[in-house]
């Protein structure tokens, strides 16, 4: 029983996702020194290209083909076999099974991408095509499988995420961790002026973010009715907050309200509302929002501190962000909208949701960290001290962003 409607709805969302990706390369772009730029956006755009062959080919069976043992899928659904532009992926389904299977696969391509803040302006460009093919095979479709396939273990248990809270932001954010502890700091860190060299960039691309994310998360309804809307309303609600959040913080430590933080609280915003968003309603939305810009504030000052480079503080805002999404969705399912599952105490989801925050993270840190090491010690992770020097727009792509 396809509904036209409810694939028009989710092929639209699909759209709307893969617009982020190149939102982030401008987002990111923007953070860049202006020596690194055409690098930093060519992270994110090359992304597109190699997760979008990846998912086609092993990646969206591995995600959600028939479970094996709950933590991955098999390979019935290599190279897209089986997976029907006509018929849906179950009796149920209301949209063809490929209109499904690209909707996950925009996920897939903004989640890697969003690593690559954390080692812009130093990672070589042939180390971060390998790392993106393995990162995406070895790390994120299992973690795909456990939360959102038939059969994976984290849903099986109990634990909730709409759209991406554990899968997407806690996965990348905590893998932008091991690569800046792996990757180590930039040159002149701490010596040399690093702040982002272009500001409008920011704005542009965290609105196309904003955007974008209307797609991420009411789509995730996967059909056009009342869960989309409430996911869309929550969504933008929380983001509001999450700009006030991080202006107001701006203003009380640093005495001025930042333009990149209020862009930069949006992000925060949008992040930690993604699990939630179909589980909350505004009232909560708005505390999650407004939390996310705080929290996530604090946590990238607390790196500073600690000299700890996320160049584009990817940890601060995705994997601190999504992890108190992650936790809030627990605190607060079911208060405007949705209600706990039959049987459940709100004591039990926040226990649910708990575990998968903590395997999310173990998961990510260890095996990302393993690929780095493998890198490292293989063809190498970082270009020269001298290409580093010169910007790796000339040095990685003999591209300069700007011809002046």
């Amino acid at each position: 029983m396809i509904d036209s409607g409810d694939t028009a709805w989710v092929l639209v969302a699909s759209a709307l996702v893969l617009l982020m990706t190149p939102g982030l390369a401008l987002f990111y772009g923007g953070l860049a020194r202006g020596k690194n730029v055409a690098s930093t956006m060519m992270y994110s755009f090359a992304t597109i290209g190699i997760v979008g062959v990846v998912w086609v080919l092993w990646g969206y069976s591995l995600a959600f083909g028939p479970s094996v043992g709950g933590f991955v899928g098999d390979l019935s659904f290599f190279g897209l076999d089986g997976v029907s532009a006509t018929e849906g992926m179950s009796k149920d389904s209301t949209i063809p099974h490929q209109a499904f299977m690209i909707f996950q696969g925009m996920f897939a391509i903004i989640t890697p991408a969003l690593i690559t803040g954390a080692f812009a302006e130093r990672m070589k460009f042939s180390a971060f095509v390998i790392f993106t093919v393995l990162w995406v095979t070895i790390v994120y479709t299992p973690v795909a499988h456990w939360v959102w396939a038939e059969g994976g273990w984290l849903i099986d248990l109990g634990s909730i995420d709409f759209a991406g809270g554990t899968v997407v932001h806690i996965n990348s954010g905590v893998a932008a961790l091991a690569a800046a502890l792996i990757i180590g700091k930039r040159l002149g860190l701490g010596r040399e002026p690093m702040e982002p060299h272009n500001v409008p960039l920011v704005v542009l691309g965290a609105g196309l973010l904003w955007f974008g994310w209307f797609g991420f998360n009411a789509g995730s309804a996967l059909a056009s009715g009342g869960d989309a809307t409430n996911a869309f309303v929550v969504t933008n609600t929380a983001t509001c907050a999450g700009v006030l959040g991080w202006v107001a913080m701006s203003w009380i430590f640093a005495k001025k309200p930042s333009v990149i933080g209020a862009a930069s609280g949006a992000v925060a915003g949008l992040v930690a509302i993604t699990p939630a968003s179909g589980y909350v309603g505004p009232m909560p939305a708005l505390l999650i929002g407004l939390g996310a810009g705080v929290f996530c504030y604090g946590a990238i000052q607390l790196l500073i501190k600690l000299k700890v480079d996320d160049a584009l503080s990817v940890w601060g805002v995705h994997g601190v962000g999504g992890t108190w999404g992650a936790l809030a969705t627990g605190l607060f399912v079911g208060i405007g909208f949705s209600e706990l599952a039959d049987g459940v105490s709100r004591g039990q989801q926040i226990g649910y949701q708990f575990i998968a925050i903590g395997a999310t993270w173990a998961w990510s840190f260890a095996v990302t960290a393993v690929i780095l090491v493998g890198i490292k010690y293989t063809i190498g992770l970082r270009v020269s001290d001298a290409e580093e020097e010169t910007g790796l727009d000339i040095s990685e792509h003999a591209e300069p962003a700007y011809r002046l």
